[in-house]
Parts: C-alpha cells; sequence; structure tokens
C-alpha cells in the first residue's frame, strides 16, 4: 500500500492486495479505480480496467499527469497516464526476475518495491530482491543499477561495492538527491 500525491488534487494509491492503482480526490476524497480490476491479477497491458497487475507496490506522479509503478510480483516498472487510464509496461519483462541493465523490457527487476522521480527524467527504483537501487530513463527506458549489486548485504561504497539488505523505499528531492 503506497500514497503518492498526483496532480496536486488527487491521491494515488497501489492498493497491492486488491491488484489494482486507485485515487483519492482530495476535496470530496471520493476514491476511484485507475487501473486494474480488484481481484484480477496478471500481466497485461491496457486501459482502466483492462490493465492487470501482480501485487504493485511502490507508485510515483511526475508533473506531467503519469503514475508509475513498481509491479512487484510482474518484475516490472509501468506507466499510467492518468488522462486516458492506458497502462503500458516501461521495462522489465513479466514473469523474468534478474539483475540485467538494459533498455524496455531486455532489463530485469526482481520484485522491484519502490519508485521515486526527480526532475530530470530519472525513475529511481529500488530493487528490493535484487538488493540494489536502479535508475530508469524514462526518455530511452535505459535501466542501469546505480547501487548495489544483487548481492545481500550492508557495507557503504561506491555504486556496485555499496550492499543492501532488501531496499524497499526511494525518495528524491527537488536537487536531485
Amino acid at each position: 500500500f503506497a500514497l503518492q500525491a498526483s496532480l496536486a488534487v488527487a491521491l494515488s494509491v497501489a492498493d497491492s492486495g486488491s491488484q489494482t492503482i486507485r485515487q483519492i480526490v482530495l476535496s470530496s476524497a471520493v476514491v476511484t479505480t485507475l487501473a486494474g480490476t480488484t481481484g484480477a491479477s496478471g500481466n497485461t497491458d491496457g486501459t482502466g480496467p483492462t490493465a492487470r497487475f501482480l501485487n504493485p507496490f511502490g507508485i510515483a506522479a511526475d508533473g506531467a499527469g503519469n503514475v508509475y509503478v513498481a509491479d512487484s510480483f510482474n518484475h516490472t516498472i509501468r506507466k499510467i497516464v492518468v488522462s486516458t487510464k492506458v497502462v503500458t509496461t516501461l521495462a522489465g519483462s513479466a514473469g523474468l526476475s534478474g539483475t540485467t541493465d538494459g533498455n524496455g523490457n531486455l532489463a530485469r527487476f526482481y520484485d522491484p518495491f519502490a519508485v521515486g522521480i526527480d526532475g530530470n527524467g530519472n525513475l529511481f527504483v529500488a530493487d528490493t530482491d535484487n538488493h540494489s537501487v536502479r535508475r530508469l530513463v524514462l526518455a530511452t527506458n535505459a535501466v542501469t543499477t546505480l547501487a548495489g549489486n544483487g548481492t545481500l548485504g550492508i557495507s557503504d561504497g561506491t555504486g556496485q561495492a555499496a550492499r543492501f539488505n532488501r531496499p524497499s523505499g526511494v525518495a528524491v528531492d527537488g536537487a536531485g538527491n
């Protein structure tokens, strides 16, 4: 269950147990389903209720009307265009876990859990069971490992020399930190 402000008028919610992404209109507290269908899991790109997720966890919204989803058990990163409710897979391939850097469906994640977006077109991913933090460049869908290397541990270091033990959250500030 993750929350993220979206377009300053609605709050987007990853409702993991129901396999949906929902929105709460802040002025009225009205809740609607943005994408997915309650209880129907899967890995389908589509519009609104035709899209399928498998335990979506982390979400982040940009200023352009998009919501990004860490679709954890599908091992993918998804994008929802809020105005049309169209869901597409940006990176990863459902059912295929791994640590591979690459573009789009050639990249591999292993239970991505959280996402955070900066103002420069980068989405950062806490790739939980890869024990790493990854970067997805939204303009190209290129995925690279920023820190960690898939090996469980707890140590400071530079890039892949750092070790994490199941990172489960990321946040980016206005200065890109």
